[in-house]
């Protein structure tokens, strides 16, 4: 049997762990306030970011919920952000779909996502614009060197081989 003192102690203890715990809480939920300052983030991403700074599964997962609950991150918001930035830059919908699905976001939301994005996306537009730019600066090369460089190029952006193959014939 646990005498006065010892139950005391006890109570102490766990009241230290409570205390610990909800500081560590309120610590996850500063830093994950500090990382959207600067721009939005996915739950995953938010999440293994956390992780990476110290703290327990508990305090990421809580530090999630209460987000989500108030609606400072959406997956859905961050993924439309993330897809209307990329295609200004611009990069092809392959690479932008690999970008998401690295960030954790789910098939359902990216899919979605990309039906919204790719009505008013003309790729191969935007390939052969890309590919005049960069043929203009290869201009002192050898012609099946450029083509070949210019297609590496737009394939590493994330464009279909097939736009690709339609906007170097021209050139």
């Amino acid at each position: 049997m646990l005498s006065i003192q010892q139950s005391h102690d006890k109570a102490v203890i766990q009241s230290r762990r409570d205390a610990a715990v909800s500081g560590s809480l309120e610590k996850a939920k500063e830093y994950a306030f500090f990382l959207l300052k600067f721009r939005l983030r996915s739950e995953h991403e938010l999440i293994s970011r956390l992780r990476q700074k110290g703290f327990s599964e508990e305090a990421c997962r809580e530090t999630v919920n209460f987000l989500r609950d108030r609606r400072f991150i959406d997956d859905r918001v961050f993924a439309k952000g993330w897809v209307a930035s990329r295609l200004k830059r611009p990069f092809g919908l392959k690479r932008i779909k690999g970008e998401l699905l690295q960030k954790g976001l789910a098939k359902e939301v990216i899919e979605e996502v990309f039906a919204q994005a790719g009505k008013g996306y003309d790729e191969l537009s935007v390939v052969k614009d890309l590919a005049g730019r960069r043929f203009c600066r290869l201009k002192g090369i050898d012609p099946l060197k450029a083509r070949q460089r210019v297609y590496g190029y737009l394939l590493r952006r994330g464009f279909s081989p097939d736009s690709i193959k339609a906007a170097v014939k021209g050139f």
